[in-house]
């Protein structure tokens, strides 16, 4: 019986974590722009000028 609160008590740690780390990837931003990374797939390459060549 004891193994089962210790691992109840390493779930909600785990899941503590997780809440953590969402909040933290919110707060820096990492999801402000959803909708320019699928619309760049359907944009043009620009043409390569001389230079990069």
């Amino acid at each position: 019986m004891n193994i089962i609160y210790f691992l109840i008590g390493c779930s909600v740690l785990l899941a503590l974590i997780f809440l953590a780390a969402f909040f933290w990837a919110q707060r820096s931003g990492q999801n402000d722009d959803l909708y320019t990374p699928s619309m760049r797939i359907l944009l043009d390459d620009e043409p390569e000028s001389p230079e990069e060549k």
